[in-house]
């Protein structure tokens, strides 16, 4: 296994190699042409050197189908521990408005940050942590974690068909939603059935399009990265999310759950969270 800086710059070799041959297979997953900067003044900052000192910022990103309460029994957790918690309100209308939310709340993190993303929210994660020098590391629980130019879609044919899956219902305006009769069995499965049907009530649909969109950097190539392994999952297979845990050279933690482990495993992944925090905290 190649370590990550390495690897990364493996895949950005192998990207630009294929543009200048002119090869048409990245033509639909290219990243957009990014408009001119409006300031271009010879005296515009470098980036921002990495923070240091003490990792006690937690921002936590939801997945699709939830919305940011769905952290509600994490953030208690870690806010005994003593940590300052923020926990981001996706619209899951595009990668690019949840990645800028995303942004949005790392701004007002005073300090080192560990920035942690569920399901989805794994790919927002990676385009929103890369060159950001609040974030110290990153944590995937249960979660999407591309490589460059890899759209979700991608990621799920590496394992066998996911019964959640054929739970999505897609509505006219393009967004899909879990069917409720389904959602304890296919993505809450440790969660109580009464908590369920809340949950199923305030669901937030993802743009079916957003499963389709690539990132144009990856955060887990330059920042140390932990992974909950879910071994009951029926959202994403277990066996992709393995293949992309141990790609990244994240340190893997396996938890017996099904998808929705922060509520129903909320002690279990703020152990998780806290423990990274203190191993990148002693590191400075």
């Amino acid at each position: 296994m190649l370590p990550k800086r390495l690897h990364c710059a493996a895949a950005v070799s192998l990207c630009f190699g294929l543009v200048f041959a002119g090869a048409g297979a990245f033509a639909q997953t290219a990243a957009p042409a990014v408009a001119p900067a409006q300031d271009t003044a010879p005296s515009a900052k470098p980036a921002a050197a990495p923070m240091t000192g003490p990792v006690r910022n937690v921002v936590l990103v939801h997945g699709a189908f939830v919305d940011g309460s769905s952290w509600n029994g994490v953030v208690g957790k870690l806010q005994q521990k003593g940590y300052h918690l923020s926990s981001v309100q996706n619209p899951l209308t595009s990668l690019a408005d949840d990645v800028a939310a995303t942004r949005r709340v790392l701004a007002r993190q005073d300090g080192p940050t560990m920035l942690v993303g569920h399901s989805w929210d794994g790919v927002v994660i990676t385009e929103a942590g890369a060159n950001a020098p609040n974030v110290a590391g990153l944590v995937y629980v249960a979660a999407i974690a591309p490589d460059l130019h890899e759209t979700t879609v991608d990621l799920f044919k590496r394992g066998p068909m996911i019964p959640a899956g054929s739970s999505m219902i897609k509505d006219p305006s393009g967004f899909l939603w879990l069917d409720r009769t389904k959602y304890h069995a296919d993505f809450a499965a440790n969660v109580p059935e009464n908590v369920t049907r809340v949950l199923a009530a305030a669901q937030q649909p993802i743009s079916a399009n957003a499963f389709n969109e690539t990132v144009s950097q990856v955060a887990w190539c330059e920042k140390p990265s932990w992974y909950v392994l879910t071994t009951k999952d029926r959202a994403v297979s277990p066996d992709v999310e393995k293949f992309m845990a141990d790609r990244m050279n994240a340190k893997i933690v396996s938890i017996a759950a099904s998808h929705l482990a922060p509520v129903s495993h909320a002690g279990a992944i703020a152990d998780v969270i806290d423990r990274a925090a203190r191993e990148l905290s002693r590191q400075q």
